[in-house]
C-alpha cells in the first residue's frame, strides 16, 4: 500500500479521500489555489502546496505543477477526485511517465470513454444497447443539421467530451437546432476545450439509472448495484438513491452485466460508472461511462457497507478486489441530496458569499454529511457552488425519506442563498414518495415544487424580537449596544418598553416590546401576545401565546436569521433609524445577476427589441445565462463587450421600455 498520496482536487471530495487514506495510515498531500488557502481540505492534509491563482486554469488544471509537487513531496500516487483532471488522459499519461501512480483507469480506457461518440461505437461493437443518434466525426453545421433531421425530434445535443450537464441542449424542433448548436458549442469549448457534439434521440420519460463498476489488474470485474439519478435540473443531478426504486432483481442483473461488459470492452481498471437511460417499457440504453469516482458514490457505500475510495486505493496498489460478485450484498435504502449555494426561485442561479452560520445534522449510522466547508468559509464564483452532500440510510425507502426530511430540517445555513427549502419540497413531494421518477420530474411538477411557502413572516419577526431582547437582558445589561439603553424606549412610571424596527425583505415593521424578566408583551400590527424566551447559545426557547417552540437563530452584523423548519428568514435590525435617500430610478437598466464573463453581446445602441429578446449572454461558474429584454423597447447603451469581466450588479445595458 502507498505511504503517501497527493489529492489533485479540492472541496468535499478531497476531504473524503483524505478521510479514508488516513484510516489506512496513508499520509496526504493537498494542493490549493489562492482562493482556497484556508480551505478545509488544506487543514486536514498532512502537508499542502500552493498551486496558483483562484482560476482553475491557473491552479487545479495545472498538471505540470501538480506533478512537480508530487515529486517534491515524495507522493507515490495521485488521486484526482472528480472533475478537473480526473478524466484527462494527458494527465494520466504524464503521471505514468513521471513514475507516479494515477489512481484511476489506464490511459486507453480514459481515451476510449473520453469521447462520447467514440464510446458509443465501442459499446455498439460490444453489444451494449444504444439510443439512436449521430456520433460521427463530420462536425459541419450542414452535416449535423441533416443528421438532426434524420433522428427526429425531440433530440439531445451533447458535448462529446463533456459532463455535468454542460454543453447540453434539448432541441424540440428544427427551428431550435441552429441556435442550440451554437450555444452548446460555446459552452463545451469554454468548459472542456473541445466543441465536438453528438446527437441523440431524446426519450421523453426516461429514468437515469447508473451502475457502479470496479475492475482490478487480476481479471476481476464486478458491479455494486445501481443508483437512480433521475431528479435533475439543467441535466445535473439533485437527488440520488440506491437501490433504484421499482427495479427488479432481473433488471439489476441485466443492467449490471451490461455495465461489466462495457468495462471489459475497454480493459478497465478501478472505479467507474456506466450510465443508462431506463425507459418506461423496461428497456435501457447506454448513455456514457464516467472513468472516475462519482459524486453520488456514498449511496452505494451505504447500501453495500463498502468504502469505495479504499477499493480505489487497493486496486491502484495492485491488490485484488475485496469482494466477488456473489459476495456483494445489499442492505436497506440510501438517499443523497446535493446542498448547493444557489437560488432555485431564480432559475437555480449560483450564489456566492460567506457562510456566516452553518449547522449540520448530527452524524450517525443513519446520517452522513460529506463537505469541504466550515462556518465562515467563502463560496466563491470560481468553483462549483456545492456546499455538501447529505446522505441518509434506513431499512426501507419510506423510512429513508423520513430520515432525509428530518435531516434537512436540521440543516441551517446563513449568509448565502441555498436550495435547502427546494430539496425539502422535492423529497416530501407525493410523486417522489410514490417513486414516480423520470428526468423531467422538476419541470413536470414545477407548479407545486415552486409554490409559495407557508408565510410565517409574523412569527419570524416576533422570534427575532425575542432574540434581541433575550440577548441583552434588561435591566442588568449595561452595554451600549443593549436595546434597553435607548432613551426612546422608556416611559415614566410604566413597564420598561421599547420599539424595535425590523426589516424583512422590503417590508419594515415596528414591534413594541414590554418586558419584565423573561416575560414579554409583544405588539405587532395591533395584536399583542404574551411571550417568554430564553437564549442558550444559538438556540432560542420561546413561548408565543402558549405555543412552545425551539428555534435556531443566528446573527451576523445587523442581520438576524431565524430558521423555521427549512425556511430561513433574514431580518435586518438597526439600532438607530437611518435616513434613506431615494436612489435614482434604474428601472431601465439591466444588470449582471452575479460575477462573471460576457460571452456575447447581441444588441447595439438605438436597436429596437422585443420583450424576451436576448440582449447579452454571460457565463458564470461554467454555465451560460441570457440577459433578456423585460419589455419591448429601445437599447440606449451597451457598457460591455464579449470577453469582459463583470461584477454582480454591474449595469450591462441601458434600456428604455416602450410607452404604454
Amino acid at each position: 500500500m502507498f505511504r503517501k498520496i497527493l489529492i489533485a482536487n479540492r472541496g468535499e471530495i478531497a476531504c473524503r479521500v483524505i478521510d479514508t487514506a488516513h484510516k489506512l495510515g496513508i499520509r496526504c498531500v493537498a494542493v490549493y489555489s489562492e482562493a482556497d488557502a484556508n480551505a478545509r481540505h488544506v487543514r486536514l492534509a498532512d502537508e499542502a502546496f500552493l498551486l496558483g491563482p483562484a482560476a482553475s486554469k491557473d491552479s487545479y488544471l495545472r498538471a505540470d505543477k501538480i506533478l512537480a509537487i508530487a515529486k517534491q513531496s515524495g507522493a507515490e500516487a495521485i488521486h484526482p477526485g472528480y472533475g478537473f483532471l480526473s478524466e484527462n488522459e494527458d494527465f494520466a499519461r504524464a503521471c505514468a511517465e513521471a513514475g507516479v501512480v494515477f489512481i484511476g483507469p489506464p490511459v486507453p480506457a480514459i481515451e476510449a470513454m473520453g469521447s462520447k461518440s467514440a464510446a458509443k461505437k465501442i459499446m455498439q461493437h460490444a453489444g451494449v444497447p444504444l439510443v439512436p443518434g449521430y456520433h460521427g466525426d463530420d462536425q459541419s453545421d450542414a452535416t449535423l443539421a441533416a443528421e438532426s433531421a434524420k433522428i427526429g425530434y425531440p433530440q439531445l445535443l451533447k458535448a462529446a467530451y463533456g459532463g455535468g450537464g454542460k454543453g447540453m441542449r434539448v432541441v424540440w424542433n428544427a427551428d431550435e437546432f441552429a441556435p442550440a448548436l451554437a450555444s452548446a458549442r460555446r459552452e463545451a469549448k469554454a468548459s472542456f476545450g473541445n466543441d465536438k457534439m453528438l446527437l441523440e434521440r431524446y426519450l421523453t420519460k426516461p429514468r437515469h439509472v447508473e451502475i457502479q463498476v470496479f475492475a482490478d489488474n487480476h481479471g476481476n470485474a464486478v458491479y455494486l448495484a445501481e443508483r437512480d439519478c433521475s431528479i435533475q435540473r439543467r441535466h445535473q443531478k439533485v437527488i440520488e438513491e440506491a437501490p433504484a426504486p421499482n427495479f427488479t432483481p432481473a433488471q439489476r442483473q441485466a443492467m449490471g452485466e451490461a455495465a461489466v461488459k462495457a468495462a471489459q470492452a475497454i480493459d478497465y481498471r478501478g472505479a467507474g460508472t456506466v450510465e443508462f437511460l431506463f425507459d418506461e417499457d423496461g428497456s435501457f440504453y447506454f448513455m456514457e461511462m464516467n472513468t472516475r469516482l462519482q459524486v453520488e458514490h456514498p449511496v452505494t457505500e451505504m447500501i453495500t457497507g463498502q468504502d469505495l475510495v479504499q477499493w480505489q486505493l487497493l486496486v491502484a496498489a495492485g491488490e485484488k478486489l475485496p469482494l466477488s460478485q456473489q459476495q456483494i450484498q445489499l442492505d436497506g435504502h440510501a438517499i443523497e441530496v446535493r446542498v448547493y449555494a444557489e437560488d432555485p426561485d431564480n432559475d437555480f442561479l449560483p450564489a456566492t458569499g460567506k457562510l456566516t452560520y452553518l449547522r449540520q445534522p448530527e452524524h450517525s449510522r443513519h446520517v452522513r454529511v460529506d463537505t469541504g466547508v466550515v462556518e465562515h468559509d467563502e463560496v466563491t464564483p470560481y468553483y462549483d457552488p456545492m456546499i455538501a452532500k447529505l446522505i441518509v440510510w434506513d431499512e426501507s425507502r419510506d423510512r429513508a425519506i423520513s430520515r432525509m426530511l428530518r435531516a434537512l430540517d436540521d440543516y441551517r445555513i446563513a449568509g448565502v442563498t441555498t436550495n435547502l427549502g427546494f430539496l425539502t419540497s422535492l423529497v416530501e413531494h407525493p410523486a417522489f414518495k410514490a417513486a414516480e421518477l423520470d428526468t423531467n420530474f422538476i419541470n413536470k411538477h414545477q407548479a407545486s415544487l415552486f409554490a409559495p411557502a407557508h408565510n410565517q413572516q409574523s412569527q419570524a419577526l416576533l422570534l427575532a424580537a425575542l432574540y434581541i431582547v433575550s440577548k441583552q437582558q434588561a435591566p442588568s445589561c449595561q452595554t451600549a449596544s443593549s436595546p434597553w439603553q435607548f432613551s426612546h424606549g422608556w416611559r415614566l412610571n410604566e413597564t420598561p418598553s421599547l420599539n424595535l424596527e425590523l426589516k424583512l425583505g422590503d417590508d419594515k415593521q415596528l414591534i413594541n416590546v414590554a418586558a419584565q424578566q423573561q416575560h414579554y408583551s409583544l405588539t405587532l400590527n395591533g395584536q399583542t401576545l404574551d411571550c417568554q424566551a430564553s437564549l442558550n447559545g444559538d438556540e432560542l426557547s420561546a413561548i408565543l401565546a402558549g405555543h412552545r417552540m425551539k428555534m435556531r437563530v443566528s446573527q451576523y452584523q445587523d442581520t438576524i436569521s431565524v430558521f423555521i423548519k427549512h425556511q430561513r428568514y433574514d431580518i435586518v435590525y438597526q439600532t438607530e433609524v437611518a435616513t434613506v435617500t431615494d436612489a435614482a430610478d434604474n428601472a431601465g437598466s439591466l444588470t449582471a445577476p452575479m460575477n462573471g464573463t460576457i460571452v456575447a453581446v447581441l444588441c447595439q445602441p438605438e436597436q429596437q427589441v422585443q420583450a424576451g429578446e436576448t440582449l447579452v449572454i454571460m457565463e458564470a461558474m461554467k454555465m451560460e445565462y441570457a440577459i433578456k429584454a423585460p419589455k419591448a423597447g429601445t437599447v440606449n447603451a451597451v457598457f460591455y463587450a464579449a470577453g469582459d469581466l463583470v461584477k454582480d450588479g454591474a449595469q450591462l445595458v441601458d434600456f428604455s421600455p416602450e410607452e404604454a
